[in-house]
């Protein structure tokens, strides 16, 4: 349906409850000017999402607005404070050292959403660094934080990427950019972490109490609300990072400042995904010691969370003492709600029953258990052989056979897995076609992203267009998208990625 703006009125109809209610956990400040910007790219989908017109948005005066070159009428901009831990030392002051939150919007579902902009300049939180962002790293954010929200997974989004019409200097001189981001809130384990050191008292209790009525409502109804904060970022964080797992995402810098309170993925820095599946995987070229390994993901997952737990001690008891017991006892449920969501995501994708209790049922953790294991032993791509699973369940397991170089064990797995699959009289085509609808044909893997972002940062942005098109439907296989499908090449070599800072 075509959108119409009405000429003279404001593009964002901004609400600031953060800055309303969160004073001490922000800088009020202005993005630096582009001397001339460029819509390099637009979400038009979530742009109607949020209720706003993309024609509206490409106009002369949108873009400066999505650059952060002129202020909506009512806006209060500010960078936001922040700690955290980071590869697991901690850094007491943060925060946005290259970003802005513009202000809050309802969206078309009446759902509260930030609007923020990376690489907007240096702000007070700066450290050292230039504050701007290069055309790269923010369509990486662009292309990958949209593949994982046409997959499912709960994530920050991205609403534009504009040129800012000057170089900055990285390794090279590279075209600098603006990304404006969308997400459910921008509040972090770090944003706890900074108001719990504050001075002032106040801070913490205000933070706790805008998070549970923003973001975790039910939380207010408990008779502990603070525990019942604790409780609801452990559930949405399992929930998370079980979903990064089953489509096989490295994210790569899980530092605490990373890590939402909302459960959405954040900041897609040195992230990628996984193409052979080995739990010891790593991308990020600063992960010298594998600490946010691909397999690793989880048990970071509850570090942060501990992390989170201790600024909230005050809180849940007069006696931080007496809140340690509630706390850990509540962490502890983690690994149990992880594993909840892990194992009902891989039965699905691997088309097994749900909900039949039988002795058959007893052996399904051991085929997913063997499976991985013949995965990692003969490095076979994880999102290739699982897709291909829906055709051995149509009847022609030649795809799948066809990705081991020794097939053996992967026969004898296949015999036991197919009996199980079609158990009870299960219709083959109804389960093979809900397993198409879960495991995705397409990713954004590496080398097409590279290949994308090194053409666009050359001007041609065709790749980047089409490989973003391809990615944001990934459950459908198309004619002529083959290249889109299978691994990269031997040439492509040792991949690393890097923060884009």
């Amino acid at each position: 349906m075509a959108m119409t703006h009405p000429e003279g009125a404001p593009l964002f109809a901004f609400e600031h409850t953060y800055v309303r209610d969160l004073e001490g956990l922000f800088t009020p400040w202005q993005a630096a000017t582009a001397p001339a910007p460029r819509l390099l790219a637009l979400n038009t989908t979530l742009a109607v999402e949020l209720g706003i017109d993309p024609d509206a948005l490409r106009t002369p005066a949108g873009v400066a607005t999505l650059v952060g070159n002129s202020t909506e009428p009512g806006s209060t901009p500010v960078a936001q404070a922040y700690s955290g831990h980071q590869f697991g030392g901690y850094s007491p002051r943060l925060g946005d050292g290259r970003a802005l939150l513009l202000g809050e919007v309802l969206d078309a579902r009446g759902e509260r959403r930030d609007v923020h902009l990376k690489g907007s300049g240096r702000t007070p939180f700066a450290r050292g660094g230039d504050g701007k962002a290069a055309v790269g790293p923010m369509l990486r954010e662009f292309v990958i934080s949209e593949a994982m929200h046409a997959m499912g997974v709960p994530t920050t989004r991205s609403l534009a990427v504009t040129a800012t019409g000057e170089m900055i200097a990285r390794d090279t001189t590279v075209p600098g950019a603006v990304l404006t981001r969308v997400a459910a809130s921008h509040v972090r384990v770090g944003t706890f972490q900074y108001a719990a050191a504050l001075d002032d008292p106040t801070v913490l209790p205000r933070l706790a109490d805008y998070v549970i009525a923003r973001h975790h409502p039910a939380a207010a109804q408990s008779d502990a609300p603070y525990l019942g904060l604790l409780q609801a970022v452990i559930d949405v964080q399992a929930a998370l990072i079980a979903r990064w797992m089953l489509v096989g995402f490295v994210h790569g810098v899980m530092n605490t400042d990373n890590m939402t309170v909302s459960g959405e993925t954040i900041d897609y820095g040195p992230c990628a995904f996984m193409d052979a599946y080995d739990p010891s995987t790593v991308f990020s070229s600063i992960d010298q010691h594998g600490r946010y390994a691909f397999g690793n993901q989880p048990d970071i997952a509850i570090w942060n969370l501990a992390r989170f737990a201790e600024t909230l001690l005050p809180l849940i008891a007069t006696d931080p003492h007496d809140a340690v017991g509630p706390a850990m006892e509540l962490l502890g449920t983690f690994d149990t709600r992880y594993r909840q969501h892990w194992n009902d995501g891989m039965r699905a994708k691997l088309g097994l029953p749900d909900g039949l209790v039988d002795e058959a049922a007893a052996g399904d953790e051991s085929l997913v258990t063997d499976l991985l294991h013949q995965l990692q032993e003969q490095r076979i791509d994880y999102t290739m052989f699982l897709r291909s699973l829906s055709s051995a369940v149509r009847g022609d397991a030649t795809a799948s056979r066809s990705l081991f170089a020794q097939p053996e064990m992967f026969d004898t797995w296949c015999e036991r897995w197919l009996v199980r699959v079609l158990a009870q009289g299960r219709d083959p085509h109804a389960v093979a076609a809900a397993m198409d609808a879960v495991n995705p044909v397409y990713i954004a893997r590496n080398h097409q992203v590279e290949a994308a972002l090194a053409a666009a940062t050359a001007g041609d942005l065709g790749p980047f267009d089409r490989l973003v098109e391809v990615v944001t439907q990934p459950f459908t296989e198309r004619p002529g998208l083959a290249d889109y499908a299978t691994p990269a090449p031997a040439s492509f070599g040792n991949y690393r990625t890097f923060c884009g800072t």
